[in-house]
């Protein structure tokens, strides 16, 4: 047993260093998860690339925390920027960050209301205010839809297209009562984001702004009543949308339930966020300004990219770190033409 006197220090040095490089390599892979909150809670999702004005491009992203919140005050020392293995120097001021509540692009946004009878009284009065809330907060350029989950043939009905104008929105709001004796949420939902996807705009009053992201606000209790798409149909096709379009959701009605859960889902499987109301109306002023907070802290990101004009698609991968010099970074890729 000389022999293993000898070498025990050795073995137990080697068996120390296995389990250090056992962590590093499980903290690296940790580190590389794209688009979804890591262990020091927050990610990216970018959705949107744009080129039209190249060499220089345009990255919209939107950053988030564990709790769904945009990550605040990010400059150019908290990216990385990576253009087919080509790192940008920040130093060298190759790229700038900006948040999207200054600049002059817009956003959509379709508000999904429920008019269930069920929701008769202060549930559906509240929800109405919360949607005329949610209109007087946007800004000027920012357009809306309103769609109503109804007694109709589809299950939905448009009630208004995207339009920026607060007045034709709220005159059309006005009108809303709660006649339905069904609600088919996920049809009403499948409807929402086939108009997140379409590049028609609308109205004349709407076409003239460079849109950027569409968002979907969902208000109601969150119950489904026969929809032709079931629960996992649609949550396979908000997963596969090439341009996410996150699902926020005003849940009325009492917590802790299926609905409740339905709304849940929804809202995590999309990278939106969850607000169950209930019974606390009060609560409701803050829920929309936290969601219109979300909507305008994505940031932009702009750079001038160095490869020739050829027609083809270009890999960019971006990574945050958060707080400048921790040394931990999440990234996204996606690319442009």
């Amino acid at each position: 047993m000389k022999w293993w006197n000898k070498l025990r220090p050795v073995a137990e040095e080697l068996i120390i260093l296995a389990l250090v490089l056992a962590a590093v390599l499980a903290a690296n892979i940790g580190h590389a998860a794209a688009g979804s909150a890591g262990a020091q809670g927050y990610g990216l999702k970018i959705f949107r690339v744009e080129s039209a004005l190249y060499p220089f491009v345009h990255v919209y992203m939107r950053t988030f925390d564990q709790e769904m919140n945009p990550l605040v005050n990010l400059n150019v020392l908290n990216i990385g920027v990576m253009v087919e293995g080509r790192a940008y120097d920040p130093r060298k001021k190759q790229y700038l960050i900006q948040p999207l509540k200054g600049r002059e692009e817009a956003t959509r946004s379709i508000l999904v209301l429920d008019t269930n009878k069920a929701l008769k009284g202060p549930d559906f009065e509240a929800m109405v205010r919360a949607a005329a809330r949610f209109i007087d907060a946007k800004r000027p350029q920012d357009q809306v839809a309103l769609l109503a989950l109804d007694n109709s043939g589809e299950g939905y009905s448009l009630l208004s297209n995207f339009d920026r104008e607060p007045s034709i929105l709220g005159r059309r709001l006005a009108d809303l009562q709660p006649r339905s004796d069904k609600t088919r949420l996920y049809d009403g939902v499948a409807a929402a984001m086939q108009m997140a996807g379409s590049a028609v705009g609308g109205d004349s009053s709407s076409d003239v702004d460079y849109v950027v992201s569409t968002s979907i606000i969902v208000l109601g209790s969150g119950r489904d009543d026969d929809s032709a798409i079931n629960r996992s149909d649609l949550m396979t096709r908000i997963s596969g949308l090439k341009i996410p379009a996150p699902i926020y959701c005003l849940g009325f009605g009492a917590p802790e339930t299926k609905e409740q859960r339905n709304l849940q889902a929804l809202a995590k499987n999309s990278f939106g966020k969850h607000y169950p109301i209930g019974g606390a109306h009060d609560t409701i002023t803050r829920s929309i300004e936290d969601i219109q907070h979300i909507m305008q802290s994505d940031y932009v990101l702009t750079f001038r990219a160095y490869i020739p004009v050829d027609g083809g698609r270009h890999n960019v991968k971006i990574g945050v770190e958060y707080p400048t010099g921790s040394g931990i970074m999440y990234y996204d890729t996606s690319s442009f033409e």
